[in-house]
């Protein structure tokens, strides 16, 4: 598919973008470079491939769900606050 003014004009007004013209056959030349390499990908095979399909044996990698420590996060955090109470921040009223 070669992307013309018209498609160019169709996409500057879906996206809300406003191109430069005298960058405009430089995005067309890109956008349909674009278009051919995903359509050689269409004459690909994959009705044998599995949906599910991993190039990793096993699956994917999954770490370890051990429980941890209970840990200060919070309270080191709030330790640098200005004011804080009960692992939050206090900030002063924005709505009356």
């Amino acid at each position: 598919m070669q992307i013309d003014n018209a498609v160019l004009a169709k996409l500057e007004k879906l996206s809300h973008l406003k191109i430069d013209d005298s960058k405009k056959e430089e995005i067309m030349e890109q956008l349909s470079g674009i278009l051919t390499y995903v359509d050689s990908l269409n004459e690909l095979n994959t009705d044998t491939l599995d949906a599910s399909f991993s190039t990793l044996d096993g699956g994917t990698p999954l770490r370890e769900d051990t429980p941890r420590e209970k840990d200060n996060i919070a309270k080191d955090i709030l330790s640098h606050a200005p004011q804080g109470r009960d692992d939050f921040f206090i900030v002063p009223a924005i709505i009356e």
